[in-house]
C-alpha cells in the first residue's frame, strides 16, 4: 500500500509539474504575441515601448513593427505635433539633417518646408475662412477678391483705399482704440492687396533684388493681404524695418491676440514661414487661434497644418 501511494503522489506532483510547465508555456507564447514582446525583441527599451504604447493606436504600432529599429522614432512621438502619416517623412528628412532637433524637423516636414518654395503648390482652401492658409505653398487664383471689404478712413491709415475683410477691420478697430487709450497710436501702411497690386510689387522688388525678393516679397496669388486679413502696421516713430524698436511694437507683442491677431513672420521661425523676420506683419485669425499661437509660440503654418488642415 505505501508503494502505491508513493507512486500516486509522485504522478500527482509530475501531474502538476506538467500542467505548471504547460501554463507556463502558454503564458510565454502568448508574451510573444503581445507589443511589449516584439517591439522590445526588434530593439526599443522598455521605456520607449511605454512611449509607444501610450502615443499610438495599435494599427500604428503594426506599422512601427514593420520597420526596423530606429532609436529616433520614441523622441518623435514625444513631440507635441507630431503626426502619424508624416513620420516616413520624419525619418527621411532627419537622415540628412541630423544637425535638427526633433521639435525643428517635426515643424518643418508638417508645413512641407522641406520641399522647394514655389513647387508642389495647391490652391488654398478658401472655405477655412479667416483660417485659410497662404505661403509659398498654398495660393489664391487671381480672381479672388474678397467681397466684405471695409476701408479705413484716414484717422487709421496712411493713404485712401487701405481695406480689410469686415471681421478683420472691425477687430482692428477695436484693437486701435484700445492702444489709442493706452497711450500708442497704430497705423495701417498695407492691407489688402488684389492679384494685380502683388504683381507690380512683386516686379519691382526682384527687380531691386533679384532672387533675394522671394524672402521678402510673395509672388502674385501667394500673398497673405488677397486674403484681406493682413495689415502692415506702423507707427509715428518708425518706418517699416525699424517697427519692432517702437513702443507700439511691444504692445502689439501683449495685446494683439486679445483680438484674434498673430505676427505671422516671427523672428526665428523664418525656416517655417520662408520669409525674413517683419515685425510690422499682422494676420487676423480669431481670437481663440490667435490665443492658442500666442501663447505656444508657434506659427500660423504650424497650427493649420495640425489643427486645420
Amino acid at each position: 500500500m505505501k508503494r502505491k501511494n508513493v507512486i500516486i503522489i509522485l504522478g500527482i506532483i509530475l501531474l502538476i509539474s506538467l500542467s505548471i510547465g504547460l501554463l507556463f508555456l502558454i503564458k510565454h507564447i502568448n508574451y510573444t504575441k503581445t507589443y511589449d514582446y516584439r517591439l522590445l525583441k526588434i530593439g526599443y527599451k522598455k521605456d520607449d515601448v511605454k512611449i509607444i504604447k501610450k502615443k499610438l493606436k495599435n494599427k500604428q504600432i503594426d506599422i512601427i513593427l514593420n520597420k526596423k529599429y530606429n532609436k529616433k522614432i520614441p523622441a518623435l512621438l514625444e513631440e507635441k505635433y507630431f503626426i502619424f502619416n508624416n513620420l516616413d517623412n520624419y525619418l527621411s528628412y532627419i537622415k540628412n539633417n541630423k544637425d535638427k532637433t526633433t521639435t525643428d524637423i517635426v515643424a518643418i516636414i508638417n508645413v512641407n518646408a522641406d520641399k522647394e518654395f514655389y513647387k508642389d503648390t495647391k490652391k488654398t482652401d478658401e472655405s477655412k475662412e479667416e483660417l485659410m492658409l497662404l505661403n509659398k505653398y498654398n495660393y489664391l487664383d487671381e480672381n479672388y477678391n474678397p467681397n466684405d471689404l471695409k476701408e479705413f478712413s484716414n484717422k487709421y491709415a496712411y493713404g485712401e483705399h487701405q481695406k480689410l475683410k469686415e471681421v478683420a477691420y472691425n477687430a482692428y478697430i477695436s484693437m486701435f482704440n484700445k492702444a489709442k487709450e493706452d497711450g500708442y497710436t497704430l497705423i495701417v501702411n498695407s492691407s489688402y492687396r488684389s492679384y494685380k497690386e502683388q504683381k507690380e510689387i512683386y516686379d519691382k522688388y526682384v527687380s531691386w533684388y533679384g532672387e533675394d525678393a522671394d524672402k521678402t516679397a510673395a509672388k502674385p496669388g501667394f500673398s497673405e493681404h488677397q486674403t484681406g486679413l493682413a495689415v502692415d502696421i506702423q507707427s509715428y516713430c518708425s518706418q517699416k524695418k525699424d517697427f519692432d524698436k517702437c513702443e507700439e511694437f511691444t504692445w502689439l507683442q501683449n495685446n494683439a491676440y486679445k483680438y484674434g491677431f498673430i505676427l505671422r513672420y516671427p523672428e526665428g521661425k523664418e525656416y517655417i514661414t520662408g520669409y525674413d523676420y517683419e515685425s510690422w506683419h499682422y494676420r487676423y485669425v480669431g481670437k481663440d487661434v490667435a490665443k492658442y499661437i500666442q501663447e505656444n509660440k508657434i506659427t500660423f503654418d504650424e497650427y493649420y497644418a495640425y489643427f486645420v488642415k
